[in-house]
């Protein structure tokens, strides 16, 4: 696993360049957009922004005139690419850079989408479990949690893609951006969340898991 300090650096380096891997996320990112029912939000949280490419798209083409968007990421240059890339949107969206703790500063209830694409997967565990805690804690009741992560492969050629990246993972994860393929369902379990959506979408032979998940109201 890398550290926070060398995912950081990581990405700091590879800047826009994060973008190349749409020929993999695309359609795993159509598909969770299309069970968010972003079209009816009205505040939306993003973990882990990267260069801003998905809040454009959201801001553009699906979330109302009026929706508020806060944006983090612990990579300075991945900040101002976003803050560049949705500076005509700055009346609505803002970015802001993390110190690459889970815990976010933000009040409890505040928003009712929390969307984390491709950043579960570069996480430890402990960390996957305190980003949810804490999509929990900042969702509003009935509030949807919009995921999407690299997961294990479910035909032949996608487990052997899986194979040589884990290979390649375990040896220099860096190689990797230090990302490799989790199961997200283990830290969805429990009476917190309802699972409205669930899928797997392999891509030149990475697999994406998609859920969105509904905030239980007690």
């Amino acid at each position: 696993m890398l550290t926070h300090e060398q995912a950081r650096a990581f990405y700091d380096r590879f800047g826009s360049k994060q973008d190349w891997q749409r020929f993999y996320e695309d359609r795993a990112v159509n598909d969770m957009i299309s069970h968010g029912a972003f079209d009816t939000a009205s505040s939306v949280f993003e973990f882990g922004c990267g260069t801003g490419r998905l809040a454009e798209r959201l801001l553009m083409q699906c979330l109302p005139q009026n929706v508020s968007y806060l944006a983090i990421d612990s990579s300075p240059t991945m900040i101002n690419l976003a803050q560049n890339r949705l500076s005509r949107f700055q009346d609505r969206a803002k970015v802001r850079l993390s110190l690459g703790d889970m815990a976010l500063d933000v009040g409890p209830n505040q928003f009712d989408r929390f969307v984390c694409t491709y950043v579960m997967d570069l996480l430890a565990e402990n960390d996957i479990r305190a980003v949810i805690r804490e999509a929990h804690r900042v969702l509003a009741p009935n509030g949807l949690l919009c995921l999407v992560s690299l997961t294990h492969g479910y035909t032949t050629v996608c487990r052997f893609v899986e194979k040589l990246w884990v290979s390649v993972h375990s040896f220099r994860p860096v190689l990797v951006g230090g990302c490799r393929p989790v199961l997200l369902h283990p830290f969805l379990e429990g009476p917190k969340w309802n699972i409205r959506h669930e899928n797997q979408i392999s891509n030149f032979g990475l697999t994406s898991q998609i859920i969105v998940a509904e905030k239980v109201a007690t």
